[in-house]
């Protein structure tokens, strides 16, 4: 038995009344992922628990089978695995976004503008050279800052696992004023600190002059948040005994990947947006499974970005993408190989693009199972409202592993 499962990141939205009152699911043509649809299951699940922020961290977690609210230890700690860095039980790992802020006039750091929280898709290759620079000025003997995929880069700390702060995500406060989302808690001046420093260090570097040459935003400011400590996660190859990669350009799946016993090989040209590389992701896939592997985990990140970005019409397109440049071909490559196989495609939480940001209302999923295959019922579609009408929901969305697996309790 092989197994698949495709994330959608952030594809689940709300009604949107320029779109007739649908939702991007229901308007994008989804020709492939809707035929699996109608020949097998549809459901709802919340992938986020009541009391949890929605963060990714916590819905992929769910995803696997793992329940956020035992084994969700902050976001960063799962980036600094992936891009390899062994942290140990006294240190605290801190997401440090490359933003754009905003002066709109203003003189003071706290009266700035937060404007993009990637500064413009900003490349590896350039953020490694920004955090090159921060880590000149700040790096300690016990603070030291690591470059991780495109804007997402961290900030270890040594001999400290306390938790005592509060740092928004940046991607929650676009277009709102520095001052009133600050760092807080024990220590946090010292965060805050770094962040109206960095605008100094960046404002004129030489990589934000030539992105601003080009008209792209410039990476002008840190925004550190995504406080964590090491987790510990069950071995999910002996739990439900399967063996294969996660596949994502992004750090904090990876590192859900190594924690959870998984590998998680790099892609060339993989980019977390609407950009990356799918025939590559697809590709790399194919060579798991003909490696002798019986499970993929494919996280594509675009449709999440867009809705950061409030790009609806690129959103749609994204969704697109997914199904004829990612489920298709793998779902041909499946049924060639003539061994039964099940795949599940699900978004990790939504992101809805009228507020910009996750919400922790539940997601639709699909699952096809090649052995079940039922006949063909067209109202069974891979988009929100489907999914409500269906009545197949996991309250609990980590338990949602165990029926696709197909564990014996």
């Amino acid at each position: 038995m092989k197994y698949l499962i495709v994330i959608a990141d952030g594809s689940a939205d709300n009604e949107i009344e320029s779109l007739g009152n649908k939702t991007p699911l229901e308007v994008a043509n989804l020709a492939n992922i809707n035929w699996l649809a109608a020949r097998g299951e549809i459901g709802s699940a919340r992938t986020v628990p009541e009391g949890i922020a929605p963060g990714s961290d916590a819905a992929n977690l769910a995803v696997l089978g793992y329940d956020p609210r035992v084994y969700l230890t902050g976001r960063s700690p799962l980036e600094v695995a992936a891009i390899g860095i062994d942290m140990n039980s006294n240190q605290l790992a801190f997401r440090a976004n490359l933003i754009t802020v905003d002066p709109a006039g203003n003189e003071n750091y706290e009266d700035f503008f937060i404007r993009d929280h990637s500064a413009g898709d900003i490349t590896t290759e350039e953020a490694a050279e920004i955090i090159k620079t921060i880590a000149e000025h700040f790096d300690t003997d016990t603070m030291k800052f690591y470059s991780g995929t495109g804007y997402r880069e961290c900030l270890l700390v040594d001999g400290t696992n306390h938790m005592d702060y509060f740092c928004a995500p940046p991607h929650d406060l676009l277009d709102r004023r520095v001052g009133d989302h600050v760092p807080t808690g024990k220590d946090s001046s010292i965060i805050y600190d770094f962040m109206k420093k960095s605008y100094e260090i960046l404002k004129d570097h030489p990589v934000n002059i030539k992105r601003i040459e080009k008209g792209l935003n410039p990476a002008n400011s840190l925004w550190i948040w995504g406080q964590g400590v090491k987790p510990e996660l069950p071995n999910i190859r002996e739990r439900y005994g399967i063996d294969g990669p996660v596949i994502s350009a992004v750090d904090l799946i990876k590192g859900i990947g190594h924690f959870s016993g998984l590998e998680f090989p790099n892609v060339e040209g993989a980019t977390g947006n609407i950009h990356t590389n799918f025939e590559n992701k697809v590709a790399k896939a194919i060579e798991a499974y003909e490696a002798g592997k019986n499970f993929v985990y494919m996280h594509l990140e675009g449709t999440d970005e867009c809705s950061h970005m409030g790009d609806m019409e690129a959103k749609i397109r994204c969704c697109e993408y997914i199904d004829y440049r990612v489920v298709k071909p793998l779902h041909e490559y499946l049924k060639s190989t003539g061994d039964d196989f099940r795949i599940l495609i699900i978004p990790d939480h939504r992101t809805p693009l009228c507020i910009r940001t996750h919400s922790s209302d539940p997601v639709p999923f699909v699952i096809y199972d090649s052995r079940r295959e039922t006949e063909p019922d067209e109202s069974k579609q891979f988009n929100e409202r489907a999914a409500l009408a269906s009545k197949n929901h996991y309250e609990d969305g980590f338990k949602l592993a165990d029926y696709f697996f197909e564990k014996k309790c």
